[in-house]
């Protein structure tokens, strides 16, 4: 556990994640593949992160704006169906939306605890900095390192309760089997009386969701091709991003939009690092992520089957967006 001297009521705890080491593994077998892809981690370098602050203010893109609309309007309502908890966040990166959460439940409760899971440390010191400096009452016990690693690390719970939050929509990115996965290891850290608030977008038009992920600022296309800059910088590498275009597509019957890097000519591509030498067709296409949405009603059922009990769901005026409570219930 690092000791943070000048962070009064902040611990924070590093993992080793040897499942985790950056060695480009991932890379090449993805770019090696018939059907090319890259991992979507990649995107999130400084400039990536960057990048996604400014495609989240676009216009077009309503998932980010929508969610924080939903918490404003009803965050003490989700405080009151949970009573005191202790607050567990998956991914809480800037902990920003989840502020909403922290004043709602300050509100209800003497004393607020906060359990950040990220995989950066100096981001969960960077947004406890900024907390603690906020709040009087919030105690805050970081783990930095992978969500499976991290949950089987958690502390004993100095509330009678936890809820767990997964926010953004992330879920939508993980395929069918990631999703089942990830949801298992959830319920398996759940003890009687936990909670389990989940962030999703729902299916809606598919003008609106094309538009979201094909913004005219062109946010999303230079998000897309940063990750080339990426694996340039990581694995000394010769990627020419702007030769590259960018496609965002909605597949109605996956239910997601697919985002590929489109060749725009016949080129090559070479990771010294790597020693990865990448050839591509005219056309041929990167595969970089999914955006999966969902039916609330196939969803709940999907966690069900799992072991989750549905609670309570808030919405938009709009229905576009949804958080979903859930309890700890039995497995199908």
């Amino acid at each position: 556990m690092d000791d943070i001297g000048d962070l009064p009521r902040f611990e924070l705890t590093r993992l080793d994640a040897p499942g985790a080491a950056d060695d480009g593994a991932d890379v090449v077998a993805g770019l090696g593949a018939p059907r090319k892809s890259l991992p979507c981690r990649y995107f999130y370098d400084a400039r990536g992160s960057e990048l996604f602050e400014r495609i989240c203010a676009t216009p077009e893109y309503y998932p980010t704006r929508t969610e924080r609309a939903i918490l404003e309007a009803c965050a003490g309502d989700i405080a009151e169906a949970t009573g005191a908890a202790e607050l567990v966040e998956l991914g809480s990166g800037s902990a920003r939306k989840t502020r909403l959460l922290l004043e709602a439940y300050s509100a209800r409760a003497p004393e607020v605890h906060f359990a950040p899971i990220d995989v950066s440390g100096d981001m969960l010191v960077e947004s406890a900095r900024e907390l603690i400096a906020h709040y009087d009452d919030l105690t805050i016990r970081g783990i930095a390192g992978t969500y499976e690693d991290a949950l089987a690390a958690l502390h004993p719970a100095p509330d009678d309760r936890r809820m767990f939050l997964f926010l953004g929509s992330t879920i939508g990115n993980f395929t069918d089997d990631e999703r089942g996965a990830f949801l298992a290891r959830i319920r398996a850290a759940m003890a009687p009386g936990d909670f389990f608030l989940l962030g999703f977008d729902r299916v809606k038009d598919a003008g609106i969701l094309h538009a979201a992920y094909n913004d005219a600022e062109g946010a999303t296309a230079a998000f897309n091709r940063n990750i080339l800059a990426h694996l340039n910088a990581r694995f000394h590498g010769d990627f020419r991003p702007g030769r590259f275009r960018h496609v965002a597509l909605w597949n109605g019957y996956e239910s997601r939009i697919e985002i590929y890097l489109e060749s725009d000519r016949a080129q090559a591509a070479r990771l010294d690092d790597l020693d990865l030498d990448a050839s591509f067709e005219a056309g041929e296409r990167i595969h970089t992520e999914i955006s999966r949405k969902f039916e609330p009603d196939a969803l709940a059922a999907e966690l069900a089957r799992l072991g989750f009990a549905r609670r309570a769901e808030w919405t938009d005026a709009c229905g576009w967006f949804s958080l979903m409570l859930f309890g700890r219930g039995e497995a199908a």
